[in-house]
């Protein structure tokens, strides 16, 4: 029996993994954010939505689950609240140094800290998608994930070396993103679009170039706030490890750009619509 489980901010991966959880092993399930309309989606799932103390109280488990910039913060702002060893899921995309900080917070604290990194979108993976976690107690939590009904995977007993591998992938999966952007709004504004698409298609024929431009057009502008804070998180680990962040740095501007555009998009949509979104929302502020 884990006993109560809490969330601790209340997004799409909240939602994802508060809809998809075994609840056999849980006694109740409760839930703080900051916004208070996110109350409305706890309780639609069944979490009772509460203030941070309220939710914290007696929580054997924990999912953070806010964005990268606020993840010691949070931790910070949590842990006078934590019952003496809870598990604390810090399911933020930071960098290790960030995650070594919130660590001695809640480890300071009495809490349990657990390094975990989500490897692919909550949608539609929901709470089967796949989890590395690191850190001492990663055994232990490996235990509750998968009592949950969740699919973690231990990296390792030292907190960093999940978010590490993470972090590395994001400077990929997000950079492409970034770069599929430039490429394809600078081919449409062009007018050459289609033959652009083409070329690729034919240069890499095991990748669908029109339908993955769309997904990543949609990407950025849905999430491009909220992927420019993970990137930022890549640059520290960048430096971390002694190396340059030109191509990290940039695609956080890009993926910030895109995201405070607001855009409404569709993955589906074909890529000349999305793009012409794009261009007409970027037009006041680019030449």
């Amino acid at each position: 029996m884990i006993g109560d489980l809490a969330f601790i901010g209340f997004g799409e991966a909240g939602e994802a993994f508060a809809a998809g959880i075994a609840r056999d092993a849980l006694r109740a399930v409760a839930g703080f954010d900051i916004a208070p309309a996110r109350g409305a989606a706890m309780r639609a799932l069944g979490v009772a939505a509460s203030d941070r103390a309220g939710a914290l109280a007696g929580a054997g488990a924990v999912w953070c689950l806010v964005t990268a910039d606020r993840a010691a913060e949070v931790a910070a702002e949590a842990a006078p609240f934590l019952s003496p060893g809870t598990l604390w899921f810090d399911g933020n995309s930071c960098s290790p140094g960030t995650k070594a900080r919130a660590a001695a917070i809640i480890e300071g604290a009495g809490g349990r800290y657990v390094d975990v990194a989500i490897m692919a979108p909550v949608h539609p993976g929901g709470a089967a998608v796949p989890l590395l976690i690191a850190g001492p107690h990663a055994a232990e939590a490996a235990g509750v994930l998968t009592a949950l009904g969740m699919r973690p995977r231990i990296a390792g007993d030292t907190v960093g070396q999940a978010s590490t591998i993470k972090m590395m992938r994001s400077v990929m999966i997000k950079g492409i993103e970034a770069l599929t952007a430039e490429c394809v709004l600078g081919a449409r504004r062009a007018g050459v679009e289609d033959a652009v698409l083409a070329s690729l298609q034919a240069s890499d024929p095991g990748f669908d170039w029109s339908a993955r431009s769309s997904y990543c057009l949609e990407r950025m502008a849905r999430h491009g706030r909220r992927r420019a804070a993970e990137m930022r998180e890549v640059v520290r680990t960048l430096r971390e490890l002694g190396l340059p962040d030109r191509m990290a740095g940039a695609c956080a501007d890009w993926q910030d750009e895109i995201g405070a555009l607001n855009a409404a998009l569709s993955a589906e949509a074909p890529v000349a619509e999305a793009a012409d979104t794009l261009l007409a929302a970027l037009s006041p502020t680019r030449p």
